[in-house]
């Protein structure tokens, strides 16, 4: 179901915001060493985010197009 990918996307983009504040804090704190891990997962999570997000669009895009060839 395509809002499930939608979903599944946000919730990537969500954790990706989530690490990104935790490592600023780190870095603020002068916890680099935090900071940095924190900084390295803030990165996967936004591809993740990424990469789910490619993946909703493409079901989304798929859907309309085979709504609109059964109108």
């Amino acid at each position: 179901m395509p809002t499930d990918s939608h979903q599944r996307a946000a919730e990537f983009h969500d954790l990706a915001a989530h690490a990104h504040r935790v490592a600023a804090t780190g870095h603020d704190k002068g916890d680099h060493q935090t900071g940095h891990e924190l900084s390295k997962q803030a990165m996967e999570h936004s591809a993740k985010a990424h990469q789910a997000s490619q993946e909703a669009f493409q079901k989304s895009a798929m859907l309309a197009h085979a709504k609109s060839k059964g109108d």
